[in-house]
């Protein structure tokens, strides 16, 4: 079962390392983890998804992770009203005879083309994780040459 906890930390080395371990240890699968510095220089903000067996076991993560010393608050948001965004960049091969094809089937995913060469062009999309799944599905079928996924960040509204 997905979900997603947000976490306030220390902005100094060792911190996410110490994160990881805790989740390491409890044997939760890391999907994906995010981190970047919040509006206050010291602290940064953790987004990170975890396929968890049950609501127990994301209690136990959310309550250890919040001993630690380095971190400030860690809060389960599935259920929350919450805004999440991924950013994907995806490669995909575009002979020139169907460029203009995939430019119209993007579009309703507000995807944009951010690079193009000879025979593919790299497209950006940004979202929540179901507009970003599906733009890649529609995207599959011209032949996926690479992709880059940033993971999930988020908050809580309000």
């Amino acid at each position: 079962m997905k979900r997603i906890l947000a976490a306030i930390v220390h902005n100094e080395a060792g911190v996410l390392s110490r994160v990881t371990s805790v989740l390491n240890r409890r044997q939760v699968n890391i999907e994906s983890i995010s981190v970047g510095t919040t509006e206050q220089p010291e602290f940064s903000r953790m987004t990170i998804i975890i396929n968890a067996e049950n609501l127990l076991e994301t209690e136990q993560v959310t309550k250890q992770l919040n001993k630690q010393i380095d971190v400030l608050k860690v809060s389960d948001i599935t259920e929350d009203p919450h805004i999440e965004r991924e950013l994907v960049l995806i490669k995909v091969n575009a002979p020139t005879t169907t460029r203009s094809e995939i430019q119209a089937v993007i579009e309703p995913f507000r995807a944009h083309i951010v690079d193009v060469a000879l025979k593919t062009i790299v497209v950006q999309v940004a979202g929540d994780s179901e507009k970003v799944a599906a733009c890649i599905d529609v995207l599959r079928p011209y032949g996926i040459k690479q992709m880059a996924r940033t993971g999930v960040t988020g908050f809580t509204r309000g």
